[in-house]
């Protein structure tokens, strides 16, 4: 009897194991005709050569499996009796409600570095910043400096805690800093972009490692490391009730969230991106700037920047389905006040 089942055990890791060898490479042509076959609400299509590995995507996803223990204090967010909150609208992006803020429609690179929780945090916090002072501070954060110099916030370019990150702005404070190989700001970003995509000038992807910390601006800048910082007033969580979420921004701005990324989605072109087939390749951060509703059956979605540069997804963007809690979109959502 034992034998048996020993038998009947081996045969079905067989299976599972010839399965898995059979599934198409995530870039392949033929998985992208499977998951075309497949989404209904959204469109798939190349974004990444072929040739890049599963190991530099999977390097992408820069939230850290422990990232709930570092979840924030909860904002209370009253909705009040039944109905109370009917004037959300059915759209809303706040690039076009606060037009004079132009961070809100810029899309990062986060290059060869698995610095999502960064990237989303500080895009935000350039978003509030403006959006705070009725457009008047316009302070581009230094993801560079979140990266490198802040350790309670996980392990740099090998993964983050997005909420460890809005806590650090409130204690510490993170300079300014613009793009890779920019002169703007204190502390531009270190980390090459790179052509991890299907064509294009940047150079090809390799793993790195994540920069040193330094308390100290590039030579041109002439403002001091310390007096360059920005600082958080105040640093939340939001829970996952989609009109607390849609509040949240409406009022303050785009947020901070992450959620559990598949295979799929690094096909993502157009639409509202709902998983349809292949596996987890980890949790990512991202910023989410609004909501919708698409097509004539009105799927209900989430605008997303992501820091993937503008030539993945639509033009950078992507959106994802709305009120399901869909791969955990809502239910890490992160967010502050700016102290002006």
């Amino acid at each position: 009897m034992k034998f048996l089942i020993a038998t009947v055990s081996l045969l079905a890791l067989v299976a599972m194991t010839k399965a898995t060898e059979s599934e198409p490479h995530m870039l392949s042509d033929e998985f992208i005709e499977l998951v075309k076959s497949k989404a209904t609400t959204w469109t798939p299509g190349r974004n990444f050569d072929a040739a890049v590995s599963e190991h530099h995507i999977r390097a992408l996803m820069g939230v850290h499996p422990d990232s709930h223990k570092f979840t924030l204090p909860e904002k209370r967010e009253l909705l009040g009796a039944d109905g109370e909150d009917k004037d959300l609208p059915e759209e809303f992006d706040s690039s076009k409600n606060w037009p004079n803020c132009p961070t809100i429609r810029e899309i990062r690179d986060q290059g060869s570095c698995g610095s999502c929780w960064a990237f989303g945090a500080v895009e935000a916090m350039s978003d509030r910043v403006c959006i705070h002072s009725n457009a008047t501070v316009n302070f581009h954060f230094s993801a560079d400096d979140l990266v490198t110099c802040c350790h309670t916030c996980g392990f740099g370019c090998n993964g983050g805690f997005p909420g460890a990150a809005w806590s650090y702005w409130t204690t510490r404070g993170i300079v300014s800093g613009g793009s890779y190989n920019s002169t703007e700001g204190c502390r531009p970003y270190e980390v090459e972009p790179c052509e991890h995509h299907v064509d294009g000038p940047r150079p090809p992807c390799h793993s790195g490692s994540t920069p040193h910390c330094k308390h100290q601006c590039q030579p041109n800048y002439s403002v001091d490391y310390e007096k360059d910082k920005h600082f958080g007033a105040s640093s939340y969580s939001i829970n996952r009730n989609p009109r607390n979420i849609q509040r949240e921004i409406m009022t303050n701005g785009p947020v901070e969230g992450a959620f559990t990324v598949y295979e799929d989605l690094i096909l993502y072109k157009t639409g509202v991106y709902q998983h349809v087939h292949g596996k987890q390749l980890g949790g990512h951060a991202i910023r989410i700037i609004g909501w919708g509703v698409w097509g004539e059956s009105k799927v209900p979605y989430w605008l997303i920047a992501n820091s993937w540069n503008t030539d993945w997804g639509d033009n950078g963007f992507f959106r994802i389905l709305r009120g399901k809690d869909h791969c955990g979109i809502e239910s890490q959502i992160s967010a502050g006040l700016p102290k002006l």
